[in-house]
């Protein structure tokens, strides 16, 4: 590590460095992250470009006294480390270390706990509204990507921050990217840039031209600088930004940390809400980075030199759903795809560029992805929406209202469902089953393994109503996928052991270590059968009830919280019924999940087999000690 970085452990220490140090600095600091993250994995592209947005705003402002929220955290890595995480950084996204994005219980420098995209406005504007009741007096300012600009919530607290006067400062990163390439007509409006090089030129030019005219050149030059404020702004995205009632400024160089500590100094004494606009350059500093953002976006540990992953690449559960939906659109020209920013990450890349007029990027808006998806079924069309599952989540109403109400052939393609490992409570897909099983008309499904993917997402074609298909982050089981598609009925589980002890009911990701769990439990002499229940929604209720009915223990295992999940729903069908039987639910408890990888996760939360068999073992043997997470 050079020498300038190891004397930054607080922004105090940044405020003594003269300001010509600064751009080296910058460059120490993505020299570290690169070599660190190159280690645990992480957000790169977006952390190395705003290095310098982190270093000026730090520089200028007074925090933790001032509040600075950033948008998502994907850019946050920086101001971590000038924050005093320097010395754990190498355990960022690591069980027990640093979170990879803002957390204010980490620390006091971040203002508010972020994650999902589009936050820091609508935050920014209850923290100054806040500030104000109190009668206290500190800057508040939220650093927000372009990307994040494309959801609606993004403009309701722009719309409330000018409608309030409140003060408040938003920064716009504008890299042209969220993690893929931005699209939409706000992306193209706020492509339209003037340089500052290229205006500040032309106005001394002007200036001194006017200022030359005799008598009447210093009263001319005068109106001419109020003139041109309105011209810059009619020339770049500012028109929308003053029509919104904030000051605009830019846009400017954002890897200039001159201009941006004078920028943030100068607007110190302006009132109200002030927008400026800089221009940075995802994965600035490392080429690799540089040459392809959205590969560098959020990786894994890799080869600095080269930027190569140091783990050969396996087949994952999002590449099976691609390969399969592409070869499901072959055949149904009703087929249609939507993504909310994240082609690459969803796998329907691939789509896009077999079927470009049937794959749609909306940005980050999953609210209008699934209203859009309802408007595209209403008219005949079969889409498939490939979200995450935590992304699902802030559409919620429209799940409700724009598809099941009006039973609306909708798939919804859950990537990321269970424990998704180091990006941590934020990211975890743990609470879908719960808040969806209950809406009427919706199916709720997942697959035990990457096989079963493919049929049940060929199956959710064809059911013709509301589907959510729920499938986890990471590396498939290596079982074969070579079989013909085939149309497996909906509610229909799968019994794949008997036993006479005790059932074992799995969802997806859990039916396997429940079968490993059971292996092992023969040893003993217990005899415990497994369910491939894929179904939540429809149950299978005959094969349920039978199974209830003859066998006297029931464990209910599920990649969720127990609270109204799968476990729930069983309990709920054989309370129904009548039936009384020993029944236990395992799952994730009444609390937000760490970050870790996801079998560290999963071991600690009982979801491997040897938690599924310590659950038997309590259940059937009754020791205390021996009790799984519930």
């Amino acid at each position: 590590m050079a020498s300038l970085l190891k004397r930054i452990n607080s922004p105090d220490d940044l405020k003594r460095l003269e300001t010509e140090e600064l751009p080296l600095l910058a460059e120490e600091m993505r020299e570290f992250i690169v070599d660190s993250v190159a280690r645990t994995g992480g957000h790169l592209a977006s952390s190395l470009g705003a290095v310098e947005i982190a270093i000026a705003l730090h520089y200028v402002f007074h925090t933790p006294r001032d509040k600075i929220i950033w948008d998502v955290g994907h850019q946050a890595y920086a101001h971590k480390i000038l924050t005093g995480r320097r010395e754990v950084f190498h355990t960022l996204r690591q069980f027990g270390g640093i979170s990879g994005f803002p957390k204010p219980s980490e620390s006091e420098y971040d203002a508010f706990g972020v994650g999902h995209s589009s936050t820091s406005i609508s935050a920014a504007v209850g923290m100054a509204s806040a500030r104000d009741l109190k009668g206290e007096d500190y800057k508040v300012v939220a650093v927000i990507g372009d990307g994040s600009m494309t959801a609606g919530l993004a403009f309701e607290g722009l719309n409330q921050a000018g409608h309030l006067k409140k003060d408040i400062i938003v920064v716009l990163n504008d890299n042209e990217m969220s993690i893929s390439k931005n699209v939409g007509a706000l992306s193209s409006f706020l492509s339209r840039k003037i340089t500052g090089r290229f205006a500040t030129r032309i106005k001394k030019e002007i200036e001194g031209f006017i200022r030359s005219i005799p008598r009447i050149g210093d009263t001319l030059a005068n109106f001419a600088k109020k003139a041109e404020d309105s011209l810059i702004t009619l020339f770049t995205p500012g028109m929308l930004f003053e029509g919104l009632g904030f000051h605009y400024i830019g846009p400017l160089d954002g890897h200039d940390i001159n201009t941006l500590i004078s920028t943030f100094r100068d607007i110190s004494d302006l009132r109200g809400p002030v927008l400026i606009h800089v221009l940075t350059r995802k994965g600035k500093g490392y080429p690799p980075a540089e040459e392809n953002p959205s590969v560098f976006h959020g990786v894994g540990p890799f080869d600095v030199r080269t930027g190569s992953p140091k783990k050969a690449s396996k087949p994952t559960y999002t590449g099976i759903f691609s390969k399969t939906l592409v070869e499901i659109a072959e055949r149904n020209p009703k087929v249609v795809a939507i993504t909310a920013a994240m082609p690459e990450g969803t796998g329907l890349s691939r789509f896009a560029e077999r079927f470009p007029e049937r794959f749609f990027d909306v940005g980050i808006a999953e609210q209008h992805a699934i209203t859009f998806a309802a408007g595209l079924a209403k008219e005949g069309f079969i889409p498939v929406c490939a979200i995450y599952s935590t992304f699902l989540q802030r559409a919620y109403d429209e799940v409700v209202h724009d598809v099941c109400m009006q039973n609306l052939p909708v798939v919804i393609a859950m990537d990321r469902a269970g424990i998704v490992g180091q990006d941590g409570p934020t990211h975890h897909g743990l609470f879908d089953i719960s808040y969806l099983r209950h809406i009427p008309n919706m199916t709720v499904l997942a697959p035990k393994d990457e096989d079963e993917l493919r049929h049940l997402l060929f199956s959710s074609v064809e059911y013709r109503c509301p589907v959510a298909l729920r499938y986890p982050r990471g590396v498939c089981v290596g079982v074969d996928v070579s079989s013909p598609l085939r149309f497996i009925q909906r509610g229909k589980g799968e019994v794949l052991r008997t036993g006479r002890d005790i059932a074992i009911l799995a969802l997806g990701t859990m039916v396997y270590p429940a079968l490993d769990a059971a292996e092992r439990l023969k040893e003993s002499g217990i005899d415990a059968g497994v369910v491939n229940a894929r179904f939540v929604k429809p149950l299978d209720r005959e094969l349920i009830l039978s199974i209830a009915s003859n066998t006297p223990n029931i464990l209910t295992v599920e990649e969720n919280v127990v609270q109204g999940g799968f476990g729930s729903a069983i309990g709920e069908l054989l309370e129904e019924h009548g039936i009384r039987c020993n029944i236990k639910r395992i799952g994730i408890p009444d609390r937000f999940v760490e970050h870790g990888s996801q079998d560290e996760l999963r071991s600690i939360y009982g979801l491997d087999s040897t938690g599924i068999e310590r659950a038997v073992r309590f259940m059937l043997e009754g020791d205390e000690r021996k009790e799984a997470v519930c």
